[in-house]
């Protein structure tokens, strides 16, 4: 089968959600991606961070949970989980959930100016349960997703407000979410061996206090059509949202979602495979399959968040595996970006990049200690495509 060709996008506005572009062609369905040497060259060795890096690429540690984020006052957080960009004038803002339990989760923002400096840290979200992953929305919101049975989607504030829970989003082990603004809808994974992928369709674009929750029908196949149906209740209670609508296909332990140019892509890591919603024509894929690579070994492995730069690549992060993040280049390429030595026992969380797409940054939630205080955040420079 002929692959479809994916050209670029580029990231709009604030949300650093919204991408302008070319679509992926609707030619044919896809040959998942395939091993190829990576467009920035082989790893080089270790630098003082434990990180692998292409040549022309450097890291930075920007935090550390448990201490003081150099420049602030601010403790970082344990457990760094999903994150996002925004734009905040000449600067940006990095956020990053707390993926801990017993009412000690949340999330936090790191503010740069232009120079990529700290120039402050704060909270933005606490005293909830388990926030893994989650989204940027297009009006500069963080929606922070609690990966319990009965958890929420908090919408957060990094430029200034209270968190407000979002129960009409549905009420399940959340994973990520990802804004298509051109459908006015928000795509949601679930971390279930046995989850669906649902949307949600806000009764006012912009407000995601009432709406629709809806899931994704399908047959059992990698490759077909698809059609969405509405959710009885939300609440999930006493039935799961997942159980309450006939013919809802299940995804092996939903993890990351990235939306781009009227495609969905999202991860699961029960079967190591990246999923691609092709929304113009209402039909899905896989995009990778770690039983389908060939030549040799495939290099992705317990796939976890995800994300796009303005190029058309994906970069899609490893929890445990090698503890690398991969890249899928538009032409179906797969290739390893980096990896983090010494850090066998953490995974890697969030990555996310700064509105000119010149810095990604990413975090090892248990760092070298194994441990949820032993979290850091980094930030890789260098050319990347854009």
């Amino acid at each position: 089968m002929e692959r479809r060709t994916f050209l670029r996008a580029s990231v709009a506005g604030a949300g650093a959600v919204a991408f302008s572009g070319s679509l992926w062609q609707n030619a044919a369905l896809a040959t998942p991606a395939q091993n190829a040497a990576s467009p920035y060259g082989p790893l080089q060795a270790a630098d003082a961070n434990g990180l692998q890096l292409p040549a022309g690429f450097t890291s930075q540690v920007v935090a550390r949970s448990g201490q003081t984020v150099p420049g602030t006052s601010y403790t970082w957080h344990s457990a760094p989980d999903g994150g996002a960009c925004f734009a905040d004038g000449t600067g940006w803002i990095y956020v990053s959930n707390s993926e801990m339990s017993g009412g000690t989760g949340g999330a936090s923002a790191l503010r740069f100016n232009s120079s990529g400096t700290v120039t402050s840290a704060y909270r933005i979200l606490s005293g909830t349960e388990r926030n893994c992953a989650g989204g940027a929305t297009p009006w500069n919101t963080w929606l922070s997703c609690e990966e319990f049975d009965n958890g929420q989607v908090w919408e957060t504030y990094p430029f200034g407000g209270t968190a407000v829970a979002r129960p009409a989003m549905g009420r399940f082990s959340h994973e990520a979410a990802a804004a298509d603004p051109v459908r006015r809808v928000i795509y949601l994974t679930e971390d279930k061996s046995d989850g669906c992928l649902y949307r949600f369709v806000p009764t006012t674009w912009g407000n995601l206090a009432s709406g629709t929750l809806q899931v994704l029908r399908a047959g059992t196949a990698t490759s077909g059509s698809f059609t969405w149906a509405t959710v009885p209740d939300p609440d999930g209670s006493p039935t799961a949202t997942r159980n309450q609508v006939s013919g809802a296909k299940r995804f092996n332990g939903g993890e990351g979602c990235h939306y781009a140019d009227d495609t969905v892509w999202f991860t699961t890591k029960g079967d190591n495979r990246v999923w691609q919603l092709n929304l113009l024509n209402s039909t899905y894929e896989l995009a990778y399959d770690d039983n389908l690579v060939t030549p040799g070994t495939a290099p992705l492995t317990g796939v976890d968040n995800v994300t796009g730069s303005s190029h058309g690549d994906l970069y899609v992060a490893e929890d445990g595996g090698n503890m690398e993040i991969c890249m899928i280049t538009p032409d179906d390429k797969i290739s390893v970006f980096l990896r983090i030595n010494g850090q066998s026992a953490s995974e890697i969380c969030g990555p996310a990049f700064n509105p000119a797409g010149d810095r990604l940054y990413f975090s090892s939630q248990r760092g070298t200690s194994g441990s949820s205080s032993g979290g850091i955040t980094y930030c890789v420079s260098g050319p990347f495509r854009r």
